[in-house]
């Protein structure tokens, strides 16, 4: 019989073995009643090696020898159980333990990315616009209040309307006296005598002065001084009877000449200031509200409701105070520009005193006489 077994090298090596039995076969076998006989004698096994096999094969390795080898093939070590009793013992001196396991060369690409994505993120957050702060009910009162300050503030701080026009007209301003015909002396003063007493407004830079006609027409010598004090006479260069409007020229001129600003229309309410030399008060100011646009009227010399007169028409109708010297004096918007020129005023007795109601002409009706468009 030839039995084959796997040798150290993974292949079979042939063994040739002889069974040679020291017993004749053909011997009949003993019934298993009868008596036991003596046992046999062992029998004789020689092996005959077949050329180029070991005489002692290596026995093929288990699958536990396969784990150990590639165990140790690939450093890794066996983690010795708690009841181990090598397992509390130190590593033998010189031993430089188990090798460390580098990280495979396809894990840094990797790595890398995921670095560069985190540090995009940060700086996208750190960066971008975080927007408007969410407005709260506290914020919204604290502007409010913040703006309300401020504003009275501001308003605290400036000038009064009033004193913003009068500032405004008064370089352009002008005192006209008058010498009577008929052997009347002039006045000595500009505060002297309400008939030979008006106002006026220079309204160019070659001095035109625009006024009221009915402040010169009666003949005789005009004399003006400016806001400077300089005195110069006088002479009507034009006139608008219809209009009660009169233009002056002088003989001489002050050293700086600042004329006025005309100014536009106004409307019913709108805040206004008479400028003129009330009974003799020179440069006195007043201040009204335009209370009707478009009036027609009568006036002698001017005090309205006179049987004999002059017709005018399309007044500004006020009631900022006005008197005999304001004739021929601006009336002002809040800016300080010339919006009419003063002209009369309302009396049911005929008497020439103030009782709450003037008039002036519009200056878009009287510019035009002195040279002086609307601005």
């Amino acid at each position: 019989m030839n039995v084959v077994q796997g040798g150290a090298g993974g292949y079979a090596a042939p063994l040739a073995a002889t069974y040679r039995p020291l017993m004749d076969q053909g011997a009949p076998r003993t019934p298993r009643d009868a008596a036991p006989s003596p046992s046999p004698s062992p029998i004789e096994m020689s092996f005959e090696v077949l050329p180029g096999s070991s005489p002692d094969p290596a026995p093929r390795p288990g699958l536990l020898d396969r784990s150990r080898e590639l165990a140790g093939r690939f450093g890794a070590r066996r983690r010795p159980a708690p009841s181990d009793p090598g397992a509390s013992q130190p590593s033998p001196p010189g031993d430089p333990g188990p090798p460390a396991r580098a990280l495979p060369s396809r894990t840094w690409p990797v790595a890398g990315a995921a670095l560069v994505v985190v540090l995009l993120g940060m700086w996208w957050w750190l960066a971008r616009d975080p927007g408007p702060p969410q407005i709260t009910r506290g914020d919204v009162t604290a502007a409010v209040d913040e703006g309300i300050t401020r504003a009275q503030e501001e308003a605290r701080a400036q000038p009064p309307d009033a004193a913003t026009a009068f500032r405004t007209i008064q370089p352009s301003l002008v005192v006209i006296t008058t010498q009577l015909t008929g052997g009347a002396s002039p006045a000595p003063a500009p505060t002297r005598g309400a008939s030979g007493l008006g106002a006026g407004t220079v309204v160019n830079a070659d001095g035109t002065i625009l006024t009221a006609l009915h402040v010169v027409d009666g003949g005789g010598r005009i004399e003006v001084t400016f806001a400077d004090g300089t005195r110069t006479p006088a002479r009507i260069t034009d006139q608008q009877p219809e209009k009660d409007i009169a233009v002056l020229s002088v003989e001489r001129l002050p050293e700086l000449v600042v004329p006025a600003v005309l100014g536009g229309g106004v409307g019913i309410g709108d805040d206004v200031f008479a400028v003129g030399n009330p009974l003799g008060l020179t440069y006195s100011l007043s201040a009204g509200v335009v209370s009707a646009l478009g009036r027609d009227i009568t006036v002698d010399d001017g005090i309205v409701g006179t049987r004999t007169g002059r017709q005018l028409q399309d007044l500004i109708q006020f009631d900022a105070a006005v008197n005999p010297g304001n004739s021929g004096g601006p009336l002002l918007n809040r800016a300080g520009q010339v919006v009419g020129v003063v002209t009369g005023l309302a009396n049911p007795v005929e008497q020439a005193f103030f009782i709450g109601i003037g008039f002036a002409v519009p200056i878009e009706s009287a510019g035009g006489a002195g040279g002086a468009p609307p601005k």
